[in-house]
Protein backbone atom coordinates (compact mmCIF):
# COMPACT_ATOMS: atom_id res chain seq x y z
CA UNK A 1 0.00 0.00 0.00
CA UNK A 2 2.89 2.33 0.81
CA UNK A 3 4.40 1.91 -2.67
CA UNK A 4 1.07 2.75 -4.30
CA UNK A 5 0.63 5.84 -2.14
CA UNK A 6 4.19 7.03 -2.77
CA UNK A 7 3.81 6.36 -6.49
CA UNK A 8 0.57 8.36 -6.62
CA UNK A 9 2.19 11.25 -4.74
CA UNK A 10 5.22 11.12 -7.04
CA UNK A 11 2.83 11.05 -10.01
CA UNK A 12 1.13 14.20 -8.74
CA UNK A 13 4.49 15.93 -8.30
CA UNK A 14 5.61 14.85 -11.75
CA UNK A 15 2.33 16.05 -13.26
CA UNK A 16 2.91 19.49 -11.74
CA UNK A 17 6.35 19.64 -13.37
CA UNK A 18 4.85 18.42 -16.63
CA UNK A 19 2.09 21.03 -16.44
CA UNK A 20 4.64 23.80 -15.96
CA UNK A 21 6.61 22.52 -18.96
CA UNK A 22 3.40 22.41 -21.04
CA UNK A 23 2.56 25.98 -20.08
CA UNK A 24 6.02 27.24 -21.01
CA UNK A 25 6.32 25.28 -24.27
CA UNK A 26 2.79 25.73 -25.64
CA UNK A 27 3.30 29.39 -26.71
CA UNK A 28 6.25 28.31 -28.88
CA UNK A 29 3.91 26.36 -31.16
CA UNK A 30 2.87 27.90 -34.45
CA UNK A 31 -0.45 29.79 -34.00
CA UNK A 32 -2.43 27.19 -36.00
CA UNK A 33 -1.04 24.43 -33.74
CA UNK A 34 -2.00 26.11 -30.46
CA UNK A 35 -5.28 24.30 -30.10
CA UNK A 36 -5.95 22.76 -26.67
CA UNK A 37 -3.46 20.20 -25.43
CA UNK A 38 -4.63 16.62 -24.78
CA UNK A 39 -6.04 17.00 -21.25
CA UNK A 40 -8.51 19.59 -22.53
CA UNK A 41 -9.06 17.76 -25.84
CA UNK A 42 -10.03 14.65 -23.91
CA UNK A 43 -12.52 16.58 -21.77
CA UNK A 44 -13.96 18.26 -24.86
CA UNK A 45 -14.50 14.87 -26.50
CA UNK A 46 -15.48 12.75 -23.51
CA UNK A 47 -17.43 15.03 -21.15
CA UNK A 48 -20.96 16.33 -21.65
CA UNK A 49 -21.39 20.03 -22.49
CA UNK A 50 -20.48 22.19 -19.50
CA UNK A 51 -19.54 25.78 -18.69
CA UNK A 52 -15.94 26.82 -19.46
CA UNK A 53 -14.97 26.97 -15.77
CA UNK A 54 -16.16 23.39 -15.27
CA UNK A 55 -14.26 22.17 -18.35
CA UNK A 56 -11.05 23.79 -17.09
CA UNK A 57 -11.43 22.21 -13.67
CA UNK A 58 -12.28 18.81 -15.14
CA UNK A 59 -9.25 19.04 -17.47
CA UNK A 60 -6.93 19.72 -14.52
CA UNK A 61 -8.49 16.99 -12.37
CA UNK A 62 -8.34 14.43 -15.18
CA UNK A 63 -4.71 15.35 -15.96
CA UNK A 64 -3.55 15.07 -12.34
CA UNK A 65 -5.72 12.01 -11.67
CA UNK A 66 -4.18 10.14 -14.59
CA UNK A 67 -0.70 11.24 -13.48
CA UNK A 68 -1.35 9.85 -10.00
CA UNK A 69 -2.69 6.53 -11.33
CA UNK A 70 0.20 5.89 -13.72
CA UNK A 71 2.62 7.10 -11.03
CA UNK A 72 1.22 4.45 -8.68
CA UNK A 73 1.65 1.82 -11.41
CA UNK A 74 5.28 2.90 -11.85
CA UNK A 75 5.95 2.36 -8.15
CA UNK A 76 4.86 -1.26 -8.50
CA UNK A 77 7.56 -2.02 -11.06
CA UNK A 78 10.53 -3.93 -9.70
CA UNK A 79 13.24 -1.45 -8.73
CA UNK A 80 15.70 -2.87 -11.27
CA UNK A 81 13.20 -2.10 -14.05
CA UNK A 82 12.50 1.50 -13.08
CA UNK A 83 13.61 4.13 -15.55
CA UNK A 84 11.44 7.21 -15.29
CA UNK A 85 12.23 8.71 -18.70
CA UNK A 86 11.60 5.41 -20.50
CA UNK A 87 8.39 5.01 -18.49
CA UNK A 88 7.25 8.54 -19.41
CA UNK A 89 7.88 7.85 -23.09
CA UNK A 90 6.05 4.52 -22.78
CA UNK A 91 3.05 6.30 -21.23
CA UNK A 92 3.11 8.80 -24.13
CA UNK A 93 3.27 6.08 -26.80
CA UNK A 94 0.68 3.82 -25.16
CA UNK A 95 -1.69 6.77 -24.71
CA UNK A 96 -1.32 8.79 -27.91
CA UNK A 97 -0.64 5.92 -30.31
CA UNK A 98 -2.66 3.28 -28.46
CA UNK A 99 -5.60 3.41 -26.11
CA UNK A 100 -6.78 7.02 -26.64
CA UNK A 101 -7.18 6.68 -30.43
CA UNK A 102 -8.25 3.05 -29.99
CA UNK A 103 -11.21 4.18 -27.88
CA UNK A 104 -11.95 7.06 -30.28
CA UNK A 105 -11.11 9.69 -27.63
CA UNK A 106 -8.31 11.44 -29.56
CA UNK A 107 -6.78 11.30 -33.01
CA UNK A 108 -3.52 9.35 -32.98
CA UNK A 109 -0.32 11.34 -32.56
CA UNK A 110 0.50 10.62 -36.19
CA UNK A 111 -2.37 12.94 -37.17
CA UNK A 112 -1.12 15.88 -35.09
CA UNK A 113 1.58 18.35 -36.17
CA UNK A 114 5.15 17.22 -35.49
CA UNK A 115 5.81 20.21 -33.21
CA UNK A 116 2.88 19.29 -30.96
CA UNK A 117 4.14 15.72 -30.77
CA UNK A 118 7.61 16.98 -29.87
CA UNK A 119 6.08 19.14 -27.14
CA UNK A 120 4.12 16.21 -25.74
CA UNK A 121 7.15 13.90 -25.92
CA UNK A 122 9.30 16.51 -24.14
CA UNK A 123 6.79 16.99 -21.33
CA UNK A 124 6.53 13.22 -20.88
CA UNK A 125 10.32 13.11 -20.50
CA UNK A 126 9.98 15.81 -17.82
CA UNK A 127 7.16 13.82 -16.21
CA UNK A 128 9.08 10.55 -16.21
CA UNK A 129 12.29 12.03 -14.87
CA UNK A 130 10.44 13.91 -12.15
CA UNK A 131 8.40 10.82 -11.29
CA UNK A 132 11.53 8.74 -10.71
CA UNK A 133 13.22 11.46 -8.66
CA UNK A 134 10.09 12.14 -6.58
CA UNK A 135 9.49 8.46 -5.85
CA UNK A 136 13.12 7.96 -4.86
CA UNK A 137 12.94 10.98 -2.57
CA UNK A 138 9.67 9.83 -0.97
CA UNK A 139 11.00 6.33 -0.34
CA UNK A 140 14.26 7.61 1.14
CA UNK A 141 12.45 10.21 3.25
CA UNK A 142 10.12 7.54 4.63
CA UNK A 143 13.15 5.47 5.62
CA UNK A 144 15.06 8.40 7.09
CA UNK A 145 13.13 11.56 7.95
CA UNK A 146 9.80 9.95 8.78
CA UNK A 147 11.17 6.81 10.43
CA UNK A 148 11.27 6.29 14.19
CA UNK A 149 15.06 6.31 14.28
CA UNK A 150 15.07 2.68 15.42
CA UNK A 151 16.58 -0.06 13.28
CA UNK A 152 13.91 -2.01 11.36
CA UNK A 153 13.35 -5.71 11.97
CA UNK A 154 13.05 -8.29 9.18
CA UNK A 155 9.47 -7.13 8.42
CA UNK A 156 10.56 -3.51 8.06
CA UNK A 157 8.98 -2.48 11.39
CA UNK A 158 10.88 -0.35 13.90
CA UNK A 159 12.10 -2.46 16.80
CA UNK A 160 11.18 -1.44 20.34
CA UNK A 161 14.02 -0.49 22.64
Amino acid sequence: MERLAFGALAGLSATMAMTAAMRHLWPSLEPQDRYPLPPREIVEDAAPPAPERSKRLLSVLAHFGFGAVVGAAYALLPERRRNGVVYGLTVWAASYLGWLPGLGILKPATEHPAERNLLMIAVHVVWGGTLAAALNELERSADEVFASGRAPDAKGEAQAE
